[in-house]
């Protein structure tokens, strides 16, 4: 038994559909894998992802070295304000040692000159102290190199050996923020 086959009609050409307007063929549904249908979109996903994660990656880099540099920046700061207030202070000394001299020449006399150059001494201690120097000049404490400097050493049969004796210029500041030490005289051994 032959069946007969209903002619093509010119709406169902073969390749699977009617006809566009262009002349081509609807194919119809095509069969799609798994691995088709999410592969251009996976693949832009991925992209953006890593473009992401990139961008993430170089956030969290900036962020590290502004944090670096602001924490470099403060260090130097204080590095750069103390050599500047040691600068300063010193500068200072100079004075101190003119006015010290004029004391010592003024001793027998107390006059308002005197008593003036006194003032201006002591306000340059203070200002000293005030920027983190303070004076010391104790007689009678052990010697301790990192404070003083041995200008001279006598025997002195009331005092302990090795303590200081006399102090002959006062020294300004403690430990890392030292102007100068203080030149003393040491009591030694008696023999």
């Amino acid at each position: 038994m032959t069946t007969e086959r209903d002619p093509v009609s010119p709406q169902e050409e073969p390749g699977g559909g009617p006809p566009r307007e262009d002349g081509s063929h609807d194919q119809g549904p095509q069969v799609r894998t798994p691995q088709d249908e999410g592969a251009p979109e996976q693949s832009a996903v991925d992209e953006q992802a890593a473009e992401l994660e990139e961008v993430r990656d170089r956030w969290r880099r900036a962020l590290a070295d502004l944090d670096n540099l602001r924490k470099r920046h403060a260090k130097e700061l204080v590095t750069v304000r103390g050599d500047e207030r040691a600068r300063t202070a010193a500068s200072w000394l100079p004075v101190l040692d003119n006015l010290e001299l004029a004391l010592s020449h003024a001793v027998s006399e107390r006059t308002a000159v005197l008593e003036g150059v006194k003032a201006v001494r002591d306000q340059a201690v203070e200002v000293l102290r005030g920027l983190g120097y303070a004076r010391y000049e104790e007689t009678g404490v052990p010697f301790d190199p990192a404070k003083h400097e041995v200008v001279g050493l006598v025997e002195d049969p009331s005092a302990e050996p090795n303590t200081v004796a006399q102090v002959v210029r006062p020294g300004y500041g403690e430990d890392e923020m030292q102007l100068r030490p203080a030149s003393v005289v040491v009591s030694k051994r008696q023999e």
